[in-house]
């Protein structure tokens, strides 16, 4: 599956800019990696900018670690990183190179590859199978999904397993902001960091949570 109607592959460039003007347009964009188990393609409805110096829930805030290293280099690849002892999570990185800039991936909609998915969501054994809304809920969700683990941190979007398509008709999707998932103290704030933005109705979207003081 390397064509989707109605979408066309993303060039560098577009991830290379300011990462408050990519955020909202990351929205309704494909997400979609080729592995030996087969491709997956998600549709995502979720983000969330982060903006290294200035911003204070940003990984890069303090400046470059070798966790954070892959923020700091050329847009247009993934920084992956493991969080609270379980999960993954998947980030563009945006900006110029120096910049450590990039857009958490939040939620999707998976539109190929949801037996692959599923099956890697459901490797543990579970009372009830999961709803299809459910398999890219949420960012380690999305992260197992696509079978994305620290191994995939540095990954370039122009080669290898990844792509990313963008609408043809490049208009950008009607949608909601507001405060950061689990972000705590001045990076929370929702007046001065409404830096999420997800897609209206879109059941895919994870329920907001506010960062533990």
């Amino acid at each position: 599956m390397n064509v989707l109607n109605g979408f066309h592959r993303a060039d560098r460039a577009f991830f290379a800019r300011e990462v408050l003007e990519l955020a909202p347009e990351v929205l309704g964009c494909i997400l979609q990696r080729t592995d030996d188990a087969g491709t997956v393609a998600i549709r995502l409805t979720e983000v969330e900018a982060y903006a290294g110096e200035r911003d204070p829930g940003a990984h890069s805030y303090r400046g470059m670690t070798n966790r954070n290293k892959t923020m700091f280099g050329p847009a247009g690849h993934l920084y992956c990183y493991f969080t609270y002892g379980m999960h993954h999570a998947l980030n563009l990185v945006a900006g110029q190179p120096g910049q450590p800039y990039g857009c958490l991936i939040r939620a999707g909609d998976v539109l190929h590859g949801a037996e692959i998915a599923r099956s890697r969501r459901e490797s543990k054994p579970r009372k009830l199978p999961l709803l299809d809304r459910s398999l890219a809920r949420g960012p380690g969700c999305l992260a197992q999904s696509l079978g994305a683990t620290l191994a995939n941190d540095g990954d370039d979007l122009f080669g290898g397993q990844w792509s990313f398509f963008v609408p043809d008709d490049g208009v950008v999707v009607p949608h909601l902001t507001g405060p950061r998932v689990g972000v705590s103290g001045p990076g929370g704030s929702a007046t001065n960091f409404p830096w999420r933005f997800w897609l209206e109705d879109e059941a895919s979207v994870s329920a907001y949570k506010p960062g533990r003081p």
